[in-house]
């Protein structure tokens, strides 16, 4: 198989024909308003948040650029650009709440960023790569979300409540995309676009309860 192979993954692409998947491409968009909205209530807060706000505005982006890259041109190199535009929000952002909202030191922050690659690819390697519609891929982001969630509660209650539902429409963004090829004859649309449209705004969302989380005063010594 070459970069430049022809991929078919979706209900909704039945040509090679760069529009021949509307709803998938167009849905991108929501990825750009949530970044957007990121990078605008940035404001003038401690430096250190800003920059992180704005670095997760800007990779929130990133996740809908690759994409919509993946979803008009689907070949195989898009389709490894769109899993790694993914994959370097998921990293950067388990980093900086590691380092802002846990407050660990750097180095550990980035030895769990570190970590949580290895994971990724030793279920990679073990998981059937075909399984419920290549979902299986997520699993290791699934686990790490729910950890982060229980932890993020224990740290302020109103970011808990906002990393729980996300974590709670990641799982129903997750079902749409799995169940996506298996409903191609009663609906030739697909689900997949609902993955796109639910998945910015948890991204959207996990950014702000990190931020708030790092926002919370220091504990009294």
């Amino acid at each position: 198989m070459s970069l430049g192979d022809p991929v078919n993954d979706y209900c909704e692409r039945t040509s090679t024909d760069w529009t021949a998947e509307p709803l998938n491409a167009l849905s991108n968009l929501a990825f750009f308003y949530w970044a957007w909205r990121l990078w605008r209530e940035a404001g003038d807060g401690p430096p250190g948040l800003v920059r992180a706000q704005r670095a997760l505005a800007l990779l929130l982006a990133l996740v809908g650029a690759g994409s919509l890259v993946f979803h008009t041109l689907a070949t195989v190199w898009g389709s490894i650009l769109d899993v790694a535009c993914i994959g370097i929000f998921n990293v950067v952002f388990l980093v900086l709440f590691l380092r802002l909202a846990a407050r660990w030191r750097t180095a550990w922050a980035v030895a769990g960023g570190v970590g949580f690659v290895v994971l990724d690819r030793i279920s990679g390697a073990l998981l059937p790569a075909d399984a419920i519609n290549g979902s299986l891929m997520y699993l290791p982001a699934l686990i790490v979300l729910f950890a982060l969630t229980a932890y993020a509660r224990t740290l302020d209650a109103r970011a808990g409540r906002g990393m729980a539902a996300a974590a709670g429409v990641f799982c129903v963004s997750l079902l749409a995309r799995s169940v996506d090829q298996s409903l191609c004859t009663a609906w030739p649309p697909g689900t997949h676009w609902f993955w796109h449209l639910l998945n910015a705004w948890v991204l959207y969302t996990l950014a702000t309860a990190m931020l708030l989380c790092a926002r919370r005063p220091a504990a009294a010594t």
